[in-house]
């Protein structure tokens, strides 16, 4: 069984910021959740390197082209091998493979008749890199998404793809595969945008405004049009047009922001009907991030997440776990570095990591430092045994993007209900008494062996945290087989690892 995954590729006309580690981070989440169940993945990230943008941005640094692509895509492979995004394919668009494969795509298309040069006069946003109709652009003529960055007037000559003639197609594969597009939202959006008949879709630039592409294999005087190029890598990843890719691109699921619906559940899907190549199986679109008070983001009012600042001040996994348990997937989330200390003090370090050290160093102070053997099980204990298998069973499945939040809402509430059980059996009242420290024994091994349990699921969302409880535990997990979440697996009367805080305190 196959599972390909892709985030998209990212610009890199600026540093990695808070989007990106998001959707990658995610990504991760996901492709850790499937091989866990026993899938083969694939999941590919990295770099759109062509395209007016980053052309402007590496003169603005008055450095090389290739210097300055290989500056950022070494910037962006740290940042995401900082934050344990377990990547197996990073895309850098520059690749000669690539090139060619793009090149033999618009070639196939040209082949068709379906790209038409012609003279075209209309509204350009840089930011966006695309064409704006005046319906795209706010009361007072801005692109929504850059409303600083002014639009140009343009009128060129360029190449054109023609999208009309399958419009209708694209209409009935939404139809008919009800989940094409999740959230139904965005499946919603998408037929909107749909609803009237499509323009022609400018698929070039001239080199006399950008030369920072793929060159057109019909025209040397022009370069492909950054995301024409930038979404075939989805298809150059897997081999395409080599054999073997048809097996991976079958289960090709895309995870993308909303601000790219449209390349994504428009152009894309129109491209591969043009070149005669099936359609990916899954879009699967979140929201994007938002300061405290639901205000953008914006270095000048002070309020940017800096993934790296995060990382180095808290670790990893504090962030990993704030992006899992907050994005909400049909409306904008709120996110601040206080937001991330709070939730990280709150829930990894009083509700989680709290409870195993001191389940852990009481076994270890008590027990001769090994996990004691449990007696027979009260009514409390297979309760909330019972809770506890209950609230982890959905790592033990194929999830989807929104699950994630949802799964971990049950995590904290269960990990809550563990904390009172453990309060309420009191095992340092029990081990006071011989006639009671059997039951004592119990309540610490019920305890560390549902801990065991939590963290074996953690470890799909914060694998570094998790695999050092697991150690803490002496409790590793066989990469040999699916997992499957189940109780009485911790060995009694084994040693216990060393102990240690696993979330410290933030101040």
């Amino acid at each position: 069984m196959k599972s390909y995954i892709t985030t998209p590729i990212y610009y890199v006309n600026g540093s990695p910021h808070i989007g990106h580690a998001f959707t990658s981070v995610m990504a991760d989440i996901l492709k850790r959740n499937r091989v866990a169940i026993g899938y083969e993945l694939l999941l590919s990230t990295g770099v759109d390197e062509h395209g007016q943008k980053n052309q402007e941005a590496a003169a603005d640094l008055g450095m090389e082209i290739k210097d300055y692509l290989d500056m950022r895509g070494k910037e962006f492979r740290a940042v995401f091998d900082m934050l344990d995004v377990s990547y197996d394919y990073f895309v850098r668009t520059s690749r000669e493979g690539h090139k060619t494969a793009v090149a033999g795509m618009e070639q196939t298309i040209f082949d068709k008749d379906l790209i038409v040069k012609k003279q075209y006069t209309g509204t350009y946003c840089k930011g966006c890199e695309e064409f704006k109709r005046e319906s795209d652009l706010t009361e007072d003529g801005q692109c929504p998404l850059h409303p600083t960055m002014k639009v140009e007037q343009t009128d060129e000559t360029n190449y054109f793809l023609k999208m009309e003639p399958f419009r209708e197609r694209l209409l009935q594969h939404i139809a008919d595969n009800p989940d094409f597009v999740q959230p139904q939202a965005f499946r919603n959006e998408l037929k909107q945008m749909l609803a009237e008949p499509l323009e022609d879709l400018c698929i070039s630039r001239p080199k006399t405004r950008v030369t920072l592409g793929v060159d057109l294999p019909f025209d040397p005087d022009f370069v492909t049009y950054v995301w024409f190029d930038a979404l075939a890598n989805y298809l150059t990843n897997v081999g395409w047009p080599d054999e073997g890719y048809a097996d991976w691109w079958a289960t090709c699921e895309h995870l993308i922001g909303k601000d790219i619906l449209k390349p994504h559940g428009v152009y894309w899907p129109i491209m591969l009907m043009a070149a005669g190549i099936p359609l990916p199986k899954k879009l699967s679109v979140h929201s994007h991030w938002v300061g405290a008070g639901g205000v953008k983001m914006s270095k000048s009012i002070g309020n940017v997440v800096d993934p790296i600042e995060i990382v180095d001040t808290l670790g990893a996994d504090a962030l990993r776990w704030y992006l899992a348990r907050h994005m909400r997937s049909d409306s904008d989330s709120q996110i601040s570095v206080d937001f991330i200390k709070q939730t990280y003090n709150s829930e990894l370090g009083n509700k989680i990591g709290n409870l195993l050290s001191r389940a852990a160093k009481f076994s270890k102070s008590r027990f001769d430092g090994k996990v004691p053997a449990a007696g027979p099980l009260s009514a409390e204990d297979e309760a909330i045994r019972a809770a506890v298998a209950e609230a982890v069973k959905g790592f033990g499945a194929w999830i989807d993007l929104p699950d994630i939040p949802h799964n971990l809402q049950k995590v904290i509430t269960v990990c809550d209900d563990m904390n009172t059980y453990f309060a309420e059996q009191a095992p340092w009242e029990l081990i006071k008494n011989p006639e009671t420290e059997e039951r004592c024994r119990t309540v610490i091994y019920v305890t560390l062996d549902c801990l065991r349990l939590v963290f074996e699921a953690l470890r799909q969302v914060i694998p570094t945290s998790a695999d050092r409880a697991l150690a803490m535990l002496n409790a590793p997990v066989s990469e040999d087989k699916a997992w499957k979440p189940a109780l009485d697996v911790l060995g009694q009367e084994t040693d216990l690892g060393e102990i240690e805080n696993l979330f410290p305190r933030a101040q």
